[in-house]
C-alpha cells in the first residue's frame, strides 16, 4: 500500500506542531515588569497640590521629556483621583530611557528624566515652578522595575531588588 500525504494536512500538522512548541511555558523566563508609579504632591501641612479648586496648589501642569528627541517632548502623565479625593499623576511610561551603567550583560540600569511645570496662580499672577524627575530603572533577565526616584536631585522612592511588583507610591513633599 503506497501512502501519499496531502500538502494541505501536511502544512496543517506543521502549523499545529510549531504552535505547540512555541506556545510552551517556562515560568521561570518570564520578566517580571514594574514602572508604574503614583505621584502625590502634597505641602508641609498635607495639603494637596494637584487639587486645582484648593487654594494654593496648582492648577495645571506639563511634563517634558530631558532625553527627548527634540527640546519639546512632551510626555502623558495623566491627573487622576482616588476614591478619598486625592489628586495624583500617573506615570507608567513615555520618556525615553537611557543605559546609565552596565554591570554585565544581565544587570543593567536605566535612567529617564523629566521636567514638571507646574502652575499655579499667587497675588493674581500665574508662578511657574519648574521641578525635575529622574526615575532609575533596574533590569535583569528576570525583572523590569523602577529601583529609584529622584525630585529635584532628592531621593524620594527606592526599591529593592527583591521586593513584589506594585503599583509604586511617591509622595512629593513641597
Amino acid at each position: 500500500m503506497k501512502f501519499k500525504l496531502n500538502p494541505i494536512l501536511l502544512f496543517q500538522l506543521t502549523a499545529i506542531l510549531f504552535l505547540t512548541v512555541s506556545c510552551g511555558s517556562d515560568e521561570d523566563s518570564l520578566q517580571r515588569i514594574d514602572q508604574i508609579m503614583n505621584i502625590y504632591i502634597k505641602n508641609s501641612a498635607g495639603q494637596d497640590l494637584l487639587n486645582a479648586k484648593k487654594n494654593g496648589s496648582y492648577s495645571s501642569y506639563a511634563v517634558n521629556d530631558a532625553f527627548g528627541a527634540t527640546d519639546v517632548s512632551p510626555v502623558s502623565v495623566p491627573l487622576k483621583m482616588t476614591t478619598d479625593s486625592l489628586y495624583y499623576f500617573e506615570y507608567i511610561r513615555g520618556a525615553k530611557r537611557m543605559t546609565m551603567d552596565s554591570l554585565g550583560p544581565d544587570n543593567r540600569t536605566y535612567h529617564s528624566k523629566m521636567a514638571f511645570a507646574l502652575r499655579r496662580t499667587v497675588d493674581n499672577a500665574v508662578e511657574t515652578t519648574i521641578d525635575s524627575m529622574e526615575i532609575r530603572y533596574r533590569w535583569t533577565p528576570t525583572v523590569f522595575q523602577v529601583s529609584e526616584v529622584l525630585y529635584n536631585n532628592q531621593v524620594v522612592f527606592t526599591k529593592a531588588a527583591d521586593a513584589p511588583n506594585a503599583i509604586n507610591t511617591i509622595t512629593i513633599i513641597k
